[in-house]
């Protein structure tokens, strides 16, 4: 039996079958994407991307750790840092996570002060996340710095398997890009909203509609995905 569809002007047409069905019924729902921009849904679509990619890093890397039948570089001893003349296990790690975690609040007050067009503090949050954000690739760049001197490359290191330079390098620094990426956006819409481009709709790259501050929710939305990324790396690299 034939299944039918009831359209806009009353009348019933056939439904097609099979995947084409599951398409036109998915594309006819228009509540589904009424009320989400195209910005905002091309950066859930990007984010979702960019999980996929970042899950095959983190299961190649431990893939490559259970498999290899070298021992392992201890991480405590790895990224330790001399103080004092005594060496502390991960004292930069955890310092390099709670900047960007702090990051990840001052953004979200950003996006509610944005909610309330609250242009000076929605600016000044924005900027204070860049800062944080900068804060942390500069520390990153210490710590590869740090290690580079220390004998550490992608295809060998003192302290055990080889894999460990490579999937160190490859996982932190795929990730430090993209902080450094968010930090550049972050400057840019920060200023585009200080303008007050938000509230005239002054045309130009990454303005949104007049009186809509949805670009900082959709900087919101990129930031928050870095900084779960980190956690996972931070469980995964710093501390097993």
């Amino acid at each position: 039996m034939t299944e039918t569809t009831l359209t806009h002007s009353g009348q019933t047409e056939p439904r097609p079958a099979g995947w084409q069905g599951i398409a036109a019924d998915w594309s006819s729902d228009q509540r589904a994407f009424k009320n989400v921009s195209w910005g905002k849904a091309m950066m859930w679509i990007f984010l979702l991307s960019d999980t996929f990619v970042f899950g095959c890093f983190l299961l190649s890397y431990m893939t490559a750790r259970m498999s290899t039948r070298v021992p392992w570089p201890n991480p405590s001893e790895v990224f330790a840092l001399r103080i004092g003349g005594s060496d502390i296990p991960l004292i930069l790690i955890a310092i390099m996570t709670f900047v960007l975690i702090s990051s990840s609040g001052t953004m979200a007050m950003a996006v509610n002060f944005g909610y309330r067009r609250d242009r000076r503090k929605t600016a000044i949050l924005m900027l204070l996340t860049a800062v944080l954000g900068a804060t942390f690739v500069g520390m990153q760049a210490f710590e590869w710095t740090k290690l580079i001197t220390e004998g550490v490359r992608p295809w060998g290191n003192p302290w055990g398997a080889a894999q460990f330079g490579s999937s160190f390098f490859m996982i932190t620094g795929f990730h430090g890009t993209h902080v450094t990426i968010g930090v550049i956006f972050l400057v840019i819409v920060a200023r585009k909203v200080w303008r007050g481009d938000y509230d005239t709709g002054r045309p130009g790259f990454f303005t949104s509609r007049k009186g809509h501050y949805e670009n900082v929710e959709i900087m919101g939305l990129y930031w928050h995905f870095v900084d779960l990324v980190w956690v996972f790396i931070f469980a995964f690299f710093y501390l097993w």
